[in-house]
């Protein structure tokens, strides 16, 4: 695999060199648990040594307990062993989890070398030793140090959630919070985690399918406790600023992202065909597009030649009253990428938030949130995700009836859609779906770079399509004088589309128009259309520098205004398999110009967006009052009749 520029190879030796030290700590080692407590965690017989305390916490806010703890004989081997119901043979699923873990410490140690290497910590801990530290560096060596330990316990979770990934079964664990958490240093950091590690698999690992689910969720739960420890640390930018690459595995580390096998998802959806999709023909040509877009990314240099040159949608907003096919839509588009991706040999991801995965535990809705995120970001895929009703899903700021689920969901997407961290690299992309797109918080809601109006069927073309379609092949019933499927021609229907939008739809939004172009004439000039977008946000103050960005990505797109060719997503070779930047010019030859007529129509399609929600949105509230005096009205009423 050929590395990006800013990628560094972890070598193989370096890594085999530190299999001793690795070995060491999965056979054995001592340690006295500071921060959590003893779990109550059979011991097998293999593994003698290790505590059998009950846990104890104290439930007074605020005290302190003082504990004394002893050493605990920590045998991962052992323990290991023993997850096989008393088979005296090591069995193949053990020696996989034993092999996985040992590698994952020896990468991490690597890492943390090469991390002290580049920050000058090692020679603050050589100076340490030898009693030469002067005395003004005693802070900086322990911000290092805590550096150090944080690096070194992401990356061995990082390692081991990418290497034994593979092997996961259906069985899921639940093993709770990681507590044994230590900053002192990178050794005893690890020393800490295969201590609770050793914990968990001696309480849960009742079985090898359960003892991979453990290793896994633990790994899981390390990197989420770390990455929020990380957040408030110092010291790490030189990991954050680099990657690394292990060939031998196909690992690649970059900073606190997880790293995942490239492993498609199974598909259980009904696809639809394009034909299919009746209407909605901008939203239909522009899933269409996107999908083929997606499949420029180039797994070497993990990027997207779309996201380098500007016109790729990364996340979109799809909204519509109930039955005009936002459904429909998704199966369209999954359905291509899956075709496309088969042909290409891709991995597929697709995945799809939903109602299900708000929690009742604080903190658990933003965990499934963020891992559904990582999990379609994850650049060895080709990803799709979905968040369908995301105003059932995703809380609105400030109203009292979001849940604490909701609120954590809906800071998590923020964050990952347009936050300080958010890597466009044009491997994935994430459609936000809505009946009533008005009830969206409205950052959120102006995180999706693009927006597809699902209006469904329109003209009387396509009510005569969509009943011959859903009919079925058993009648015999003539279609009569129609062309089946004429009206559905993409390009027709989407130039028809996009020219209604040289005006304005929305009364509100038409005034705008109307009054800057009275004053300043047709709107032919930068200066002339800055002038139209600054009426556009007196009328509407949350018209935004997001909302501008948002609507030049949309003319970038309309400068990309092509399909690849269906040739190259059949024929490999013609361009898929093409290296990064014979795709990028391939591209480029059939970018088009902007003009004035594209950019007008963009301000017009997002701000008309804008207005109908806001518009929807005091309807909704003036609706829910009228109602509210008229109950108020009906109910003193009866009270004064039932005085009388």
């Amino acid at each position: 695999m050929s590395q990006t520029s800013d990628t560094m190879e972890l070598r193989e030796e370096d890594i085999v060199a530190h299999y001793a030290a690795a070995t060491a700590m999965v056979q054995g080692f001592d340690h006295t648990p500071r921060i959590a407590e003893a779990k109550d965690a059979p011991v097998a017989e293999k593994s003698s040594g290790i505590g059998t305390r009950r846990r104890f916490r104290s439930t007074t806010p605020g005290l302190v307990t003082r504990r004394t703890t002893r050493s605990e004989g920590v045998q991962l081997l052992a323990r290991i062993e023993g997850a096989d119901a008393g088979d005296d043979l090591v069995s193949p699923a053990q020696a996989t989890v034993l092999h996985g873990l040992r590698r994952a410490i020896a990468i991490a140690l690597t890492v943390a070398e090469q991390y002290a290497d580049r920050t000058g910590l090692a020679d603050l801990k050589r100076a340490n030793l030898e009693g030469t530290l002067p005395a003004g560096k005693t802070a900086e060596f322990s911000e290092f140090l805590t550096a150090e330990a944080l690096v070194t316990l992401f990356v061995f979770a990082n390692a081991t959630a990418f290497l034994l990934a593979p092997h996961a079964g259906e069985e899921t664990v639940e093993i709770g919070e990681v507590e044994e958490v230590l900053t002192d240093n990178g050794t005893l950091a690890l020393h800490g985690a295969l201590w609770e590690l050793d914990q968990d698999i001696g309480l849960f690992a009742d079985t090898e399918p359960k003892l991979v689910a453990t290793v896994l969720a633990f790994a899981e739960a390390l990197m989420g406790k770390v990455e929020a420890r990380a957040s408030t640390a110092g010291r790490l930018d030189p990991f954050t600023s680099a990657s690394w690459t292990v060939e031998e595995d196909g690992l690649t580390i970059r900073g606190f992202s997880p790293a995942r096998k490239g492993k498609s998802s199974t598909l259980t959806m009904t696809f639809k065909k394009p034909n299919e999709v009746v209407g909605n023909h901008i939203a239909k040509y522009q899933s269409m597009k996107l999908a083929k877009m997606l499949m420029a990314y180039d797994f070497d240099r993990k990027l997207n030649p779309f996201a380098e040159l500007g016109g790729f949608i990364f996340t979109f907003m799809g909204d519509g009253a109930p039955g005009t096919g936002k459904t429909t839509l998704i199966q369209m588009m999954a359905g291509l990428i899956n075709d496309y991706c088969q042909v290409a040999g891709y991995a597929f991801r697709y995945q799809n938030l939903s109602t299900d995965n708000i929690d009742s535990y604080q903190g658990k809705s933003g965990q499934n949130a963020k891992a559904f995120i990582n999990n379609v970001i994850d650049p060895g895929v080709i990803g799709f995700g979905t968040i369908d009703d995301i105003d059932q899903l995703a809380g609105k700021r400030g109203d009292r009836q979001s849940s604490a689920g909701q609120l954590e969901i809906t800071a998590v997407l923020m964050e990952s859609f347009a936050g300080a961290n958010t890597v466009v690299r044009g491997n994935c992309t994430f459609g936000m779906f809505s009946n009533y797109p008005e009830n969206v918080d409205d950052a959120l809601r102006q995180r999706a770079g693009a927006r597809f109006l699902v209006d469904g069927p329109q003209t009387r073309e396509d009510y005569v399509d969509i009943l011959y379609l859903l009919m079925g092949k058993n009648h015999d019933i003539p279609v009569g004088d129609h062309e089946v499927f004429s009206a559905q021609e993409i390009k027709k229907a989407v130039a028809a589309s996009f020219e209604s939008h040289s005006k304005p739809h929305e009364p509100g939004l038409m005034n705008v128009f109307d009054r800057v172009s009275s004053q300043v004439g047709e709107l032919d000039t930068i200066n002339k259309l800055g002038t139209y977008l600054k009426g556009i946000q007196e009328a509407d103050s949350r018209f935004t520098g997001r909302a501008i960005k948002n609507i030049t990505d949309a003319v970038k797109v309309r400068a990309m205004d092509f399909e690849l060719p269906d040739a190259w997503m059949e024929n490999p070779e013609l361009f898929l398999q093409k290296d990064y930047d014979t795709k990028k010019a391939m591209i480029e030859e059939m970018r088009q110009p902007i003009t004035v007529e594209m950019v007008i129509q963009e301000i017009n399609r997002y701000a008309d967006s804008e207005f109908r929600y806001a518009d929807k949105s005091d309807e909704v509230a003036i609706e829910n009052m009228v109602r509210d005096y008229a109950r108020q009205e009906q109910a003193k009423k009866r009270y004064l009749e039932g005085k009388s």
